[in-house]
C-alpha cells in the first residue's frame, strides 16, 4: 500500500474517532439521563402510565445500546490507527493476506480479511 493510500486512511479514521467521540459524549448524555424525561411542573417528572414509563425504559435503554456500540467501533478505530503507525494496517490479523482494498473502503477500521471475519463471526454465533 502506497504512502499517500495510507495518509488517506489515515484522515479517514482520524475523521471518524472525532465524529465517534462526539456521538459518545452525546450518546452517554442521552443513555444516563434520568426516567421521565423533563419536569414539566408536576411534583415529579416521573410518567404517571406505564406505557409512558416502558417508553421512557425502552429509549433508555436504545441509547445505552447505541453508545455500546459507538465505543466498541471507537476502540477498532484506535486499534486501526495503532495499525498504520506499526505498519500493520492493510493486512489481516488472521491469516496475514492483504485486505481487499474495496473491505477498507468499506470499514477501513476492520483487522480482518473477509474470510476470515466470516470464520470469526461463525464460530463466535456457534459458541452462544
Amino acid at each position: 500500500m502506497s504512502k499517500t493510500e495510507l495518509e488517506k486512511y489515515r484522515r479517514e479514521l482520524l475523521d471518524l474517532s472525532g465524529r465517534l467521540r462526539g456521538d459518545v459524549a452525546r450518546g452517554e448524555h442521552a443513555a444516563l439521563r434520568k426516567t421521565g424525561g423533563e419536569g414539566s411542573g408536576n411534583l415529579s417528572n416521573m410518567p404517571t402510565h406505564p406505557a409512558d414509563l416502558a417508553t421512557d425504559n425502552f429509549e433508555q435503554e436504545t441509547a445505552v445500546s447505541l453508545l455500546e456500540n459507538q465505543e466498541q467501533i471507537l476502540e477498532q478505530v484506535v486499534a486501526a490507527l495503532r495499525r498504520l503507525k506499526d505498519g500493520s494496517f492493510g493486512k489481516c490479523q488472521e491469516c496475514g493476506k492483504p485486505i481487499a482494498v474495496e473491505r477498507l473502503q468499506a470499514i477501513p477500521y476492520t483487522p480482518h480479511c473477509v474470510d476470515c471475519a466470516r470464520t470469526l463471526e461463525a464460530e463466535t454465533a456457534g459458541s452462544w
